[in-house]
């Protein structure tokens, strides 16, 4: 039994051979169905958890798992650490995706995770946006313009035709660059003060590093009334950046309940002033149609079967290109019963013995 390692350099020539535009395409198609054919039944869901890391900044290094009944678990592992781009220069978020077969427990694939949830997040959003905003929604405004604004812009782009994007960012660097580092999708992006994104936008995606307690990072008052917020930042408790007053107003969808109650916007309000769930949004659109031409709100917190979504694409692409490393991982070979066999020189198998798997000693039992 192999695994197959899905590397940046795999990634790299897969973007390659199949496009950017065309990989997100796949992503959005993937998680809309993953929400679309949900049943308890058959996929059983997990909140994250993990282990709170004391650095410079409040970090975490979390697990995410999902299982298929009777096909296959999927673990992403996940670190935040709001230091890393300025402090060690590598992406926010970095993670790894593993799948497990169901009937053996074999880890069947290894892929990168970095590129996967970013691509899973902005995929989300545009789907729930698509489900809950305006439908002439021509204006975007981010608040946030780190790794994750990128793919948030690249997916609401495939499914709106947007005329204009409007940025900020408490960071002068990154609210700078940001207009290169989308200059791909040849849309009319600008860098503007806080009052205009949210003044002009009619989906908002607030895609921020905000610290436990330092939120929130918009106000209420310049929004326009039927607004779409993607929120996208929130996920630690204690950590928010909608005002109240936005939420209390709003439909508000969490993408997974139990977790948007401690991680999420959800936490700053009573059971009662929730709204669905995307999987219900995206299941029963019709039932939500009025709330078009009103205030929504996606609390995005991230769950697994986002990340099982896109690591399947990832992996079915990744095979169908020929890409990744198929290798030997874990010590499956030789005979079942004995740890050390094909590991030690003497229980090497020799011509005439029994082969791999076989049983190779007799035992006696008086």
């Amino acid at each position: 039994m192999k695994t197959l390692l899905v590397t940046q350099a795999d990634l790299r020539k897969l973007v390659h051979a199949v496009g950017i535009h065309a990989l997100m395409d796949q992503v959005i198609e993937a998680v809309e169905d993953a929400f679309r054919s949900f049943d308890t039944a058959r996929t059983e869901l997990r909140q994250r958890e993990g282990f709170t890391l004391r650095n410079a900044r409040t970090g975490v290094l979390e697990w995410m798992p999902v299982m298929r009944q009777g096909e296959s678990i999927t673990i992403k592992v996940v670190g935040y650490n709001p230091s890393n781009p300025k402090q060690y220069g590598v992406p926010t978020i970095i993670a790894t995706n593993s799948v497990y077969d169901c009937g053996t427990g074999h880890l069947t694939a290894v892929v990168d995770g970095v590129l996967a949830t970013a691509l899973r997040t902005g995929a989300a959003s545009a789907i729930a946006s698509k489900c809950l905003a305006n439908p002439d929604s021509r204006v975007v405004g981010l608040v946030g313009s780190g790794a994750q604004a990128v793919t948030q812009l690249h997916a609401l782009s495939r499914l709106f035709s947007i005329e204009r994007v409007n940025v900020f960012d408490v960071d002068p660097v990154a609210h700078r660059s940001f207009v290169h580092r989308v200059g791909f999708l040849g849309l009319d992006v600008r860098a503007v003060p806080l009052e205009v994104v949210e003044a002009e936008a009619d989906i908002l995606c607030t895609v921020t590093s905000v610290g436990v307690g330092e939120g929130p990072v918009i106000e209420d008052e310049r929004l326009r009334p039927w607004v779409h917020v993607n929120a996208v930042g929130s996920d630690l408790p204690g950590k928010l950046e909608l005002p109240r007053s936005l939420l209390e107003r709003s439909l508000v969808c969490p993408d997974f309940l139990p977790q948007a109650l401690v991680e999420g916007e959800c936490q700053q309000l009573r059971p009662e002033q929730i709204g669905p769930c995307i999987i219900n949004v995206v299941q029963r659109p019709e039932r939500y149609e009025e709330w078009r031409r009103r205030s929504t709100v996606f609390d995005s917190t991230g769950f697994s079967l986002e990340d099982e979504a896109v690591t399947r694409v990832l992996t079915e692409l990744a095979r169908r290109h020929g890409l990744g490393l198929d290798v030997e991982l874990e010590c499956l070979a030789g005979d079942a019963m004995d740890p050390y066999d094909l590991l030690l020189p003497e229980r090497q198998p020799q011509p005439g013995h029994a082969p791999p798997g076989g049983l190779r000693h007799t035992i006696r039992v008086a």
